[in-house]
């Protein structure tokens, strides 16, 4: 690939202050280890049809009698349904029947329906009046956190909105104030017309952000201003997966770990819904974490090439 941007440059997110390096001669310097991405499992895996109880299960797909999505209570949350407590409710969404196949080797029939899962599982918690944050989130591989090897994701609901998700919004809406137009459809417009452009069809656009806080990081964009995946149409939803799936598999080769999120502020109805996928092949450390400077040794440039070839 060619070094687009050879020298290192300060760059500022799109949105608040966040600032990152981008660094690509630094991915020259020595001692860079590999991971080993899948974790062990050591136990019965808790996620194989045979060992999930079906009372445990709160909603499912079922194709010929058996479930091929399905969303099963978490039975470690880090929320609880009992109020006067961290009130909010957590989800496991087993990607599939098959303990070896990742989300990457899913059929895009397959990577369709849990994406209608993530869909349905949002529509049913936000009638729970008093959530007002969900967020469907996947963390792939040891450096992501996941500690399972059958493929899974997970639907996180809070009574409490995050303080960065506050601050976006925030600065979401004055922009829109400001400018009468959302932001992230400007910042679309923008990226699909540049080098960190990565793929794009008819309802759907994909594109390295200009302040990268990872290794190969990916935004995906409906390029209809819609609030949340509950809106998402059937058309933009198989465009969607096209190009997740290309995402996912180039990622794949690179063997590397990553999460996946994308999230909804329910007292919030003018979000435009996007998915991140931010790699976890780099490690934050001194800079990072005294700093508060964040730095990336591939490019988004870089990134999006490889992702385009």
């Amino acid at each position: 690939m060619t070094d687009i941007f050879p020298k290192t440059e300060i760059r500022k997110a799109y949105l608040g202050n966040k600032l990152v390096i981008v660094a690509p001669n630094r991915a020259k310097r020595p001692g860079i280890a590999k991971e080993n991405v899948s974790p062990k499992t050591k136990t019965a895996c808790p996620f194989c049809p045979k060992n999930i109880q079906p009372t445990n299960i709160c909603d499912e797909l079922v194709v010929d009698k058996k479930w091929r999505v399905a969303s099963i209570k978490n039975l470690f949350p880090v929320v609880s349904s009992v109020d006067g407590v961290a009130y909010g409710t957590q989800e496991v969404i087993v990607e599939n029947r098959n303990h070896n196949i990742e989300m990457a080797d899913l059929s895009h029939r397959q990577l369709k329906n849990v994406l209608i899962m993530y869909k349905k599982r949002t529509q049913e918690i936000s009638k729970d009046k008093k959530i007002n944050y969900i967020l469907c989130f996947k963390n792939h591989g040891i450096a992501a956190g996941a500690s399972i090897i059958h493929a899974h994701s997970q639907v996180f609901a809070s009574q409490i909105t995050p303080p960065e998700v506050v601050e976006e919004l925030s600065l979401a809406n004055k922009y829109k104030n400001e400018n009468g137009v959302c932001p992230h459809c400007a910042i679309l417009k923008k990226e699909m017309s540049g080098p960190r452009k990565i793929f794009e069809n008819k309802h759907v656009a994909a594109f390295a952000p200009y302040a990268s806080e990872f290794h190969y990081e990916s935004w995906l964009f409906t390029k209809r201003h819609l609030d949340n995946i509950t809106q998402i149409n059937e058309d933009e939803l198989n465009s969607l997966v096209v190009i997740l799936k290309k995402i996912l598999c180039k990622l794949k080769k690179l063997n590397l770990s990553f999460n996946m999120y994308l999230h909804q502020v329910v007292s919030d109805t003018d979000q435009h819904f996007y998915i991140k996928i931010q790699p976890r092949d780099s490690i934050w450390a001194g800079i990072e974490l005294g700093a508060g400077l964040i730095i990336n040794s591939v490019s988004p440039e870089q990134a999006a090439e490889y992702f385009r070839n």
